[in-house]
């Protein structure tokens, strides 16, 4: 169990993503996204394996739930800033979290 103080400490906020591009050099397939999360944190980059169930099309322009303030890591040599969350499938394909109705880039989870 952890406290309530524990899970202020996580920063999960929304953000559109901007743009979406190809990662060949992942281990395991991926995209690369650049999201916006509002004035406050910016624009921030991830990679997300994702491929499954996403493509360029229908991620463009989509309201996605992150991680905001764990550090930067690097993934071969691409430096993801943010955490994307989602959920698996029942064929372990990874769902996006995503707010049933469009909110403001960078709003906070309550």
């Amino acid at each position: 169990m952890i406290s309530y103080e524990d899970f202020t400490k996580v920063d999960i906020r929304v953000g559109t993503v901007l743009d979406v591009q190809e990662f060949p050099e992942a281990r395991k397939p991926a995209l690369k996204l650049l999201i916006d999360f509002g004035p406050t944190i910016g624009k921030k980059k991830t990679s997300a394996q994702i491929t499954n169930l996403y493509t360029k099309e229908n991620l463009l322009g989509k309201q996605v739930i992150a991680v905001v303030n764990f550090p930067p890591k690097q993934i071969g040599s691409f430096m993801s800033e943010v955490l994307v969350l989602g959920l698996s499938d029942e064929n372990n394909a990874i769902v996006l979290v995503t707010p049933g109705i469009p909110v403001p880039n960078g709003q906070k989870l309550h």
